[in-house]
């Protein structure tokens, strides 16, 4: 037996009570195995009431609230809370201002229910309702004012949005005929209608332990579980939405009444009951129901220990054998008694009172007896809910696969609050059954009325800002017309780029490569290839055999350009290639043979020749002088006879999209585009010569890089462009350029992301309106992270651990508002890129004069790769908007140095044949 139930006991052989209660009262005492059972099957009860399947059957109802969040401290308004479901009932005015201490100003009035209105008819007991409420707005002259409403109705009700409940049943001593099945709500907004004398918005309806939830919440942020331990008793939590089946969505977190007082209606908790429990359900309202609640809460417990009494008495255990009619009357020993006789010091001399009211004379030992009677049966109350609890903080813990939870309890009820005994047993319970939880128990001390103005002033600040987001987020949503105008207005960019008349003030440059043919499968030989376009730089050897088992076999080895070098001088920046190069052939021991060599340069080139490219603008944060203007292979030819160490036979200077299209040809030939969508974007494809009017000649084809990044530079994507777009181009390093790109490529859509958090922190939206370093923080929102943040197989948990990586204390709302974000700028760069690539198919299409076009479109980038929703919806787009092209995408595995050395191939292939 735990040491406690004894404690007020003397220490003396007194036989008598320890063999006679010990004989009625053994089933009551519960050992930690038998509370662990429980708490085992308090677990698979609550995850079957969650369950779309077991719902219908189970007893533990898990009914889903709609409260979706609890306060932040941003809360502030007027509102009017009722709260219904005891003795009386209560009408507050609960004013809520944030200002520089969280300030609540309330004001209430109670009034009566009376039994015949209780009793009565469902209509006479909401008229009598919005009567009362009339007459409270009256008082305070607030008639004129349409106040937002929060109702707390302390019955189980189905919900399915946050301002309907549909009572499922009755408890307590309610029993208004006409409500069961009804929605409340509407029953009491049309007793409101009848009066016709004020107007009031119901904003929510919520249980009293929500309210209890919510009130706590407030005052303590991590606040996630409300527990009622009063007349009746209950629990809510806030469970994640992706467990429960009976509402749609799986982002974000829903507060759940478990109605957990039902538990053991299904013959669940047979074993535990005694026969006193049994006895006491014959006689109430509701037989066969809230078998739990009967065994633990305030309602019930004074009875049971009367009817222990009796039993004891007839068996001349107790009183001598004295029976009174007072003993035999139900309701004559209440729970407040157990709590007076369970008073550490005058505890035995209140039982004598209480004993001698019932006029069953008792001695010393009756007295002692009885107050060990109650504490049994008091802690077996505290040790069966610490066992239920402990069941929804276990559950809490899993949900957020954490070793250790840290969370905040809401509690209210008559029995926590005045037994003596009762919370200390109870904590000290839980701690022993969930050790590896810390719990915070904040004692609600203004009941449910002001957690239902709280869910109410959260209702209304989450619908204000529901509207406020919808609206700034609108400005990225695309309509299909909208994406046919962009993919009109890219083709028409394309004819100017490509005419030599308007070539030069083109924004969309469509420069020749060179590249006149992708490879037939018989290049051969060994062949170094450069790849520079981004923060790393490498080097590569490929060897290519032809033959019937063509392979390609590549060696490389990747080279860090420091910033000090991409903003330095071009001397330093080729002569630091160079010095890599050197490197690399030392590395490989091929240092020696003039080898030929293709240089990958991922900026914009105006070609003369396959072997000559002359820089227009460096871009993605490129930034060496003396470099524009100039032929990047003179270049390095140049820095590699400053070295006087080896020589290279500079064969093609190839832009990455065109290597990538090569990479990708090589292993189907219908490719005949290449895409890049990484830190930057462009694209290419291969021209009809004749439309290609600024190279001679209008035989065969050509591969055009298009440099679309810079599409919309002229203006022409103003309409579409938002606040933010601009934002991020105007802190770029090139402000007016490039702005197609800005709007697709990896390198901006962390920028656009992070301008538009800050954005909303300023508004309060976020981060409890914190505007942290880290969100000040230019480049913070890498790819990598928005790819992560975006993925399906995320939970929240996981992206709330992502922004804590970033340096961001996020809840679990702000991790939604922040994936929503992402997937709406995502979304948009996926869309934008599929209109512009709808227009380059369609091209090649009507180029050749076909009804339907089979086209491969090779692709590289990380954004492409890594982003778990950014293929598809390009994909989807492109399919959209170019109906007659069936569009293929294929992936290419070993980027655009492998494209550089089969280009190269392919040249040194060409110069052999037109020489011979």
């Amino acid at each position: 037996m735990d040491c406690e139930h004894s404690l007020s006991l003397p220490c003396r052989g007194a036989e008598a009570w320890e063999i006679g209660i010990d004989k009625y009262l053994y089933a009551m005492r519960l050992s930690d195995e038998t509370l662990i059972d429980i708490m085992t099957r308090f677990r698979k009860e609550m995850k079957n009431g969650l369950s779309r399947d077991f719902n219908p059957t189970a007893t533990v109802k898990m009914l889903p609230t709609f409260v979706r969040s609890i306060p932040d401290g941003s809360e502030k308004g007027d509102f009017i809370a009722l709260d219904l479901g005891g003795s009386s009932f209560r009408i507050l005015r609960v004013q809520v201002n944030h200002e520089k201490n969280q300030n609540v100003h309330m004001e209430s009035e109670v009034y009566d229910t009376p039994e015949n209105i209780v009793h009565g008819s469902g209509s006479q007991l909401f008229d009598h309702v919005a009567e009362c409420l009339g007459d409270f707005m009256e008082k305070r002259k607030i008639k004129d004012k349409k106040l937002p409403v929060g109702f707390t109705f302390s019955f189980p009700c189905q919900q399915s949005k946050i301002d309907e409940a549909v009572l499922i049943t009755w408890t307590k001593r309610f029993k208004a005929s006409g409500v069961e099945g009804a929605d409340v709500v509407k029953l009491l907004n049309k007793a409101i209608k009848k009066r016709g004398d004020y107007d009031a918005n119901i904003v929510a309806v919520v249980n009293d332990t929500v309210g209890t939830m919510m009130t706590c919440g407030y005052d303590d942020q991590h606040c996630e579980v409300g527990l009622i331990i009063g007349t009746g008793t209950n629990a809510c939590y806030m469970e994640e939405l992706r467990h429960i089946d009976l509402v749609e969505g799986d982002e974000g977190r829903m507060c759940i009444n478990t109605e957990w007082g039902a538990f053991g209606d299904d013959g669940s908790l047979e074993d535990i009951r005694t026969e006193f429990d049994r006895e006491i359900d014959r006689g109430s309202l509701n037989p066969g129901k809230q078998l739990f609640e009967k065994m633990v809460s305030g309602m019930y417990l004074g009875e049971l220990v009367r009817l222990i009494l009796v039993k004891m008495a007839k068996e001349g255990l107790l009183f001598e054998g004295r029976i009174t009619p007072e003993l035999l009357t139900r309701g004559k020993f209440n729970t407040s008694d157990v709590s007076a006789i369970e008073k550490n010091k005058e505890g035995l001399h209140n039982a004598k009172e209480i004993l001698t009211r019932l006029g069953v004379e008792p001695s010393d030992d009756d007295c002692v007896s009885v107050q060990h009677v109650c504490t049994i049966v008091s802690f077996r109350s505290a040790n069966l809910v610490a066992a239920t609890l402990g069941a929804i903080l276990n559950r809490l813990r899993d949900n957020k696969g954490t070793p250790r939870l840290r969370t905040t309890v809401g509690v209210d009820g008559s029995l926590y609050k005045t037994h003596p005994q009762y919370s200390r047993r109870f904590h000290k319970t839980l701690r022993r059954l969930v050790p590896d939880s810390d719990v915070r128990f904040l004692l609600s001390e203004s009941g449910s009325g002001k957690g239902a103005a709280m869910v109410t002033a959260v209702a209304y600040r989450l619908a204000e800002q529901h509207r406020q987001i919808e609206e700034t987020l609108a400005h990225f949503h695309l309509t299909k017309d909208m994406l046919l105008e962009v993919k009109k207005r890219m083709r028409a960019e394309m004819e100017l780029g490509l005419r030599k008349q308007t070539h030069n003030n083109a924004a969309v440059k469509m420069l020749p490569s060179f590249v006149r043919r992708t490879p037939d499968g018989t290049e051969n030989g060994d062949f170094l290839a450069l790849d520079l376009g981004g923060t790393n730089f490498r080097v590569l050897l490929v060897k290519i055999r032809s033959g019937k088992k063509r392979t390609v076999e590549m060696h490389n080895k990747i080279y860090a350009i420091p910033i000090e070098i991409m903003q330095g001088t071009g001397e330093e920046l080729f002569d630091h290639i160079v010095s890599c190069i050197s490197d690399f052939l030392d590395y490989m021991g091929i240092k020696g043979p003039r080898m030929p060599l293709g240089f990958t340069f991922s900026f914009p080139c105006k070609q003369t020749s396959l072997d000559a490219g002359i820089l227009i603008t460096w871009t993605k944060g490129f930034k060496a002088t003396d470099c524009v203007g100039n032929d990047v292979a003179t270049l390095l030819r140049d820095a590699i006879k400053r070295r006087e160490e080896f020589d290279l036979d500079v064969v093609a200077v190839v832009n990455d999209t065109v290597g990538t299209m090569m990479t990708c040809a090589y292993e189907e030939p219908t490719c005949e585009v290449g895409l890049i969508v990484g830190t930057g974007s462009n694209a290419c494809y291969m021209e009809e010569m004749k439309n290609v009017e600024m190279v001679e000649g209008d035989q065969g084809q050509m591969c055009i890089n298009m440099e679309w990044g810079a599409f919309g530079d002229n203006g022409c994507l103003d309409d579409i462009r938002t606040h933010y777009d601009r934002l991020v181009d105007e802190y770029s390093l090139n402000a007016g350029k490039q702005r197609y790109e800005k709007m697709i490529s990896g390198m901006y859509l962390g920028e656009i992301v992070r301008n538009i958090l800050i954005d909303f922190t300023k508004k309060g939206f976020l981060f409890r309106g914190q505007i942290s370093e880290p969100l000040k923080t230019r480049g913070i929102f890498e790819t990598k992270f928005l790819s992560q943040i975006e993925s399906d197989r995320l939970a929240l948990l996981q992206v709330r651990a992502i922004l804590q990586q970033l340096g961001l204390n996020s809840t679990c709302d702000d991790s939604i508002l922040v994936k929503t974000v992402c997937g709406v700028v995502s979304r948009r760069a996926a869309q934008l890129c599929g209109a512009g690539m709808a227009a380059v198919v369609d091209k090649i299409r009507e180029n050749r004069g076909l009804d339907r076009l089979n086209v491969t479109v090779g692709v590289d980038g990380t954004l492409y790769k890594l982003h778990p929703h950014f293929s598809r919806i390009m994909h989807q787009t492109v399919k959209e908007l170019s109906p007659k092209c069936n569009v293929s995408f294929l992936l290419s595995e070993d980027g655009s140095g492998k494209g550089a050395a089969l280009i190269t191939a392919v040249g040194v292939r060409l110069r052999t044949e037109a020489s011979s």
